[in-house]
């Protein structure tokens, strides 16, 4: 799997995935516990590059980066840079509901 640049960019790994917490701070992201739970454990649409929050509401260290909603340059959903976009396409596409460019960091595909 090839690392985004927009992810860290710190070591080999995703340290934005490590870091992502839920809205409420107290546990990592998709595992809280806190009253929205129910909504935050679960992401879909267009994601932030760990693929653990969605787009615009990243709570890893490139938060001030990956919150800023793009102009110009955005991908189609309009919630990320075109070159990094993770907007959700209808899954009964022939790719997978990916874009040429996209890479699937989630695993869930």
């Amino acid at each position: 799997m090839t690392k985004p640049t927009t992810c860290c960019g710190r070591g080999a790994d995703c340290v934005c995935a490590t870091e992502a917490t839920c809205s409420c701070g107290q546990k990592p992201a998709l595992a809280c516990t806190c009253d929205k739970s129910q909504s935050e454990n679960q992401v879909t649409g267009a994601r932030c590059s760990c693929g653990k929050r969605p787009a615009q509401a990243c709570t890893c260290s490139r938060a001030a980066a990956e919150n800023l909603v793009p102009t110009g340059n955005a991908c189609a959903c309009g919630s990320r840079p075109k070159d990094s976009c993770t907007c959700e396409l209808n899954k009964t596409d022939t790719t997978g509901g990916l874009r040429a460019h996209e890479t699937d960091f989630t695993n869930l595909r």
